[in-house]
């Protein structure tokens, strides 16, 4: 397995984070993921007048994996306006989930960390199978 270019993953998300939607928080988000397949998916947050229905950014990324061939991620970043890492919502880390499992790497302030840690005991497609 060859090392994952952290890095590279920030600067996607940072340059996805410049075409953030947010006049009503001023609070631009971006992200990018490591797909099977080696693809890179990223996206953007999308705000609303109403503020319930702005999207996340990983709302974003996820519509781009299913659009572009779908697949399952294995790494994620998430940057704010400054490019600090951040960590995804309880929303989007539910969101995460369901397209990269307990398994997918997340990076994190403090390191790499798996989402089954971000997430532990998540509800998943696997309870709706029982």
């Amino acid at each position: 397995m060859t090392a994952v270019d952290w890095e590279k993953l920030r600067t996607v998300a940072q340059d996805a984070m410049s075409r953030a939607y947010a006049p009503y928080s001023g609070y631009p988000v971006g992200v990018a993921a490591l797909v099977d397949d080696g693809r890179i998916v990223s996206g953007c947050n999308v705000e609303n007048a109403s503020y319930g229905l702005g999207l996340c950014a990983e709302c974003g990324l996820v519509s781009e994996l299913q659009n572009s061939g779908g697949g399952r991620l294995t790494h994620f970043t998430c940057v704010d306006g400054k490019g600090d890492v951040l960590v995804p919502c309880g929303r989007c880390r539910q969101l995460l989930y369901e397209f990269g499992g307990p398994d997918l790497l997340l990076e994190t302030p403090g390191g790499i960390l798996p989402l089954s840690e971000m997430l532990p005991q998540a509800f998943g497609p696997d309870h709706l199978t029982k």
